[in-house]
């Protein structure tokens, strides 16, 4: 066993490692995150499984906090209301439960941030065509060869890794830094950093 726990382990920093070279990448996108705030506009952020935990803590520390106390940020996590979710899967199609909710919420110069591992998620896919046709910015977070989301996305960052869960931790890695610099971005001086 301790031959796995030190191969994954190796395997996870690899690819964080890796991940470096995006440095300038994941600063850019999370400039656009933070303009988008400070224009007055939201984030709306969608993914299945794993991705839709991810949707959902990246939204979390925006309505709540990271490290400040300070004032929420508009943030929704499209994976969160399962009377919705059940209802559009069940009327229209399961790939509509986030595009729906786009057409529904989403305003010119939002953000629309998809999450997976695989970048071939046909109800991602869809909400990006949603808020292209509300003139939102689309912004994907994928892993493996980045699939078709990176190719549809106005902007796209993929993780290093063909691993789901490596993938998943360079994710969510990501979106940590990503939240840190959109609050010191919006709150240099205010609030209470909690460490």
């Amino acid at each position: 066993m301790s031959e796995l726990v030190r191969g994954r382990l190796t395997e996870s920093a690899h690819v964080m490692e890796l991940l470096l070279k995006e440095s300038e990448k994941i600063q850019a996108l999370a400039n656009e995150m933070v303009a988008c705030l400070q224009r007055g506009n939201k984030l709306m952020i969608c993914g299945n499984g794993g991705s839709a935990a991810d949707s959902q803590h990246f939204a979390a520390e925006l309505v709540g906090r990271l490290q400040k106390d300070r004032a929420p940020l508009p943030a929704v996590a499209l994976s969160t209301d399962t009377s919705i979710l059940t209802a559009i899967g069940n009327d229209y199609g399961y790939d509509q439960v986030f595009s729906k909710q786009v057409e529904a919420l989403g305003q010119k110069g939002d953000i629309l941030i998809g999450l997976s591992t695989s970048g071939g998620s046909p109800n991602v896919l869809k909400a990006m065509a949603a808020a292209k046709q509300k003139q939102m910015r689309t912004i994907v977070l994928s892993g493996k060869t980045g699939g078709e989301m990176a190719r549809q996305a106005d902007a796209a960052l993929v993780v290093p890794s063909s691993t789901s869960q490596h993938v998943q931790e360079g994710q969510i890695a990501i979106i940590h830094i990503w939240c840190e610099i959109i609050e010191d971005a919006l709150f240099p001086a205010g609030g209470t950093a909690l460490r």
